[in-house]
């Protein structure tokens, strides 16, 4: 399968999907690392995928997503933003809704 559709398949394989440098447990970058604690603190039940493992993904999500920089997380498919807006979002209540949202789906 091609890196590209991989990448799709994940992101629309569930809901809450972040592609993080490490893993929720062991976060290899504070940026990850906050955006997994975000996700945490709304109790949202998300897959993680750690880019560093999958050298492909990780050169080519850039591409997919028009977006640059990790992590990167995806809601219902969409592009959300990485650690500044999820951080954002946590802050302003607005996570938790997107999240709750996604349970009801």
């Amino acid at each position: 399968m091609d890196v590209l559709e991989r990448i799709k398949t994940a992101v629309e394989g569930s809901p809450i999907v972040l592609f993080m440098k490490g893993t929720p447990q062991f976060p290899m970058c504070g940026f990850s690392s906050r955006t997994a604690q975000a996700l945490k603190a709304v109790n949202a039940d998300y897959v993680s995928v750690n880019v560093l493992e999958d050298p492909e993904i990780r050169a080519n999500l850039p591409r997919y997503s028009n977006w640059p920089t990790f992590p990167q997380l995806f809601i219902n498919g969409e592009l959300i933003g990485g650690c500044d807006i999820t951080l954002e979002l946590y802050e302003s209540g607005e996570l938790e809704r997107i999240v709750r949202d996604t349970r009801k789906g």
